[in-house]
């Protein structure tokens, strides 16, 4: 069986979970990973490069699954990754996916290459399922609640505000809205509504606390119409309470047909955030290399792909072992 060869872009928690994930799939192969930082500074035992090398490897690599930022990296960087390469990211600025797939679909169809985008649990795993429910269950509502937990890319937002050292950022459901859905109540759901976001900030002492909290609070697309708690901390409180990667979250659909109520829900319950978002993303990197083998170019979401490309399994064991 031929492997599929994969470069990692970026080897902070996400990248370093794609690593763990490639090893337990036996048929891709890890060419390297590369990084802003210096290679001999990375803890691994794969092969390391800076960034600036990476357009050396461009016959060698089949997919590059992009581990960078979403508030930063990727848009600074995907339109020069997808022009090289099939990619796979875990974007998941929402406000900004339409864009973000009419951009890399341009650019991959001139390219002829494959650019999957906002892999993970949500963006991802939740949209999907969001798409089976409504389709089964066309009449009724939809709930979709995080936490409590770690969120990754809220953290990382956080931690480009001018002025902040080190951060975390956890999302809260709100119990009172949850309690309403699960005794059947008529709710007014909105995202905003359903959560709650506490960040635990430690400053470089460079700006003020009230400019910082007010940097956060009001950041678009991350902040902005949430309740959110802002705590200031030192660094050592930081490093002993705010290390753990657990989150998690659901989807729910409340569905009516003929007087009859059925309820649809997926539960994710986490210890590692990170892990499963990377476990996500190299599922989808085996789909980006069979599209790219099928010259189905262009930007996919996991809406686009069929579920068997996403599985190491033939279609014989799929049906044997899962239908």
């Amino acid at each position: 069986m031929s492997q599929i060869n994969i470069g990692i872009i970026g080897y902070g928690n996400l990248g370093k979970g794609v690593e763990i994930s490639l090893s337990q799939n036996s048929d891709f192969n890890l060419v390297g990973i590369f990084s802003r930082r210096d290679p001999k500074t990375l803890d691994t035992k794969n092969k390391a490069y800076h960034v600036d090398d990476l357009l050396d490897f461009k016959d060698q690599i089949d997919v590059l699954i992009l581990c960078g930022g979403s508030k930063q990296d990727i848009p600074k960087f995907r339109e020069f990754y997808s022009t090289h390469f099939s990619t796979v990211d875990c974007y998941d600025n929402h406000q900004d996916l339409w864009n973000h797939y009419q951009l890399l679909d341009d650019i991959t169809k001139k390219h002829q290459n494959v650019a999957v985008i906002a892999t993970g649990w949500d963006p991802g795993v939740f949209s999907l399922q969001k798409l089976y429910s409504e389709s089964f269950l066309p009449e009724g509502e939809t709930f979709t609640f995080y936490g409590p937990g770690l969120s990754q890319g809220h953290s990382d937002a956080v931690r480009q505000v001018e002025g902040v050292k080190l951060a975390a950022q956890y999302t809260l459901p709100n119990d009172e809205l949850v309690s309403q859905i699960q005794q059947g109540l008529p709710v007014n759901y909105t995202k905003e509504k359903a959560h709650i976001r506490d960040v635990y900030v430690v400053t470089t002492g460079t700006r003020s606390e009230s400019e910082i909290e007010e940097s956060i609070v009001n950041m678009p697309d991350y902040f902005q119409g949430y309740q959110t708690h802002v705590y200031f901390i030192d660094e050592e409180t930081f490093n002993k309470e705010h290390q753990q990667l657990n989150h998690g979250g659901y989807v729910l659909r409340r569905g009516m047909m003929n007087g009859h109520q059925s309820t649809y829900k997926l539960e994710l319950n986490l210890d590692s955030n990170p892990e499963f978002t990377a476990s996500v993303a190299v599922a989808a990197a085996r789909a980006a290399y069979r599209l790219q083998q099928d010259k189905s170019y262009g930007a996919k979401s996991l809406f686009d792909i069929p579920p068997s490309y996403l599985s190491s399994l033939t279609t014989e064991e799929m049906i044997k072992k899962l239908l």
